[in-house]
């Protein structure tokens, strides 16, 4: 096998594994000019600016959480998109919602569109969980982490929408089959590290 025909090969098994980004191929040795070769042969597509896959590759309803991953791999997918992923909402929101550090750079994408919020120590670092989707590893908080933060940052998502997640929440952790980690216990911890314990008490009393 040539050189060329190795490299192509090489970009072949990326695309096989999920999404390739175009920055990731000095990695592997690939110069970017053999995406070009693979999208004119059919082999890749161009799924969005610098990101590219394979025709064949599984797209599913959050195709757009791997987008912003891997487009914005130091946020932390949060709030109504962690909600949709974590199925305590059977609503479809307009944009990514993702956490990043206070410090951070506002993220500039095109598309997929964003809603961005900001946090640091625990509030950012408490329950965050890498789950793949689509071949890729996605920072997303995990259930007790969402509720919490739904309350803490409430003024963005709205009241409702926090005490919805919550109803969710506890019907899925009174359910046999639920997650080990869908506990009161995982939610309070949650609550602790958002400082928003006081806030969730009342409600929880009430839905417990």
């Amino acid at each position: 096998m040539t050189a060329s025909a190795s490299k192509v090969e090489a970009l072949r098994r990326l695309a096989r594994r999920g999404p390739v980004r175009s920055r990731d191929l000095a990695a592997s040795g690939i110069p970017r000019s053999y995406l070009a070769r693979l999208v004119a042969r059919g082999e890749l597509e161009q799924a969005s600016r610098g990101l590219y896959r394979a025709p064949d590759a599984e797209v599913t309803e959050l195709h757009s959480l791997v987008e912003v991953s891997l487009r914005v791999p130091h946020a932390t997918i949060c709030l109504l998109s962690a909600l949709q992923a974590h199925g305590l909402t059977t609503e479809v929101p307009h944009a990514v919602w993702v956490m990043i550090d206070t410090r951070s750079r506002t993220p500039k994408l095109e598309s997929p569109a964003i809603e961005i919020v900001r946090a640091h120590g625990p509030a950012r670092e408490h329950g965050v969980e890498r789950r793949r989707i689509e071949g890729v590893e996605v920072r997303i908080t995990s259930p007790a982490k969402t509720v919490a933060d739904c309350f803490r940052y409430r003024r963005h998502v709205g009241n409702e929408v926090a005490i919805a997640a919550l109803r969710d929440y506890l019907a899925l952790s009174r359910r046999r089959d639920r997650p080990a980690h869908v506990t009161i216990d995982a939610l309070v911890a949650a609550a602790q590290a958002d400082r928003v314990s006081t806030v969730i008490r009342p409600y929880l009393e009430a839905l417990a």
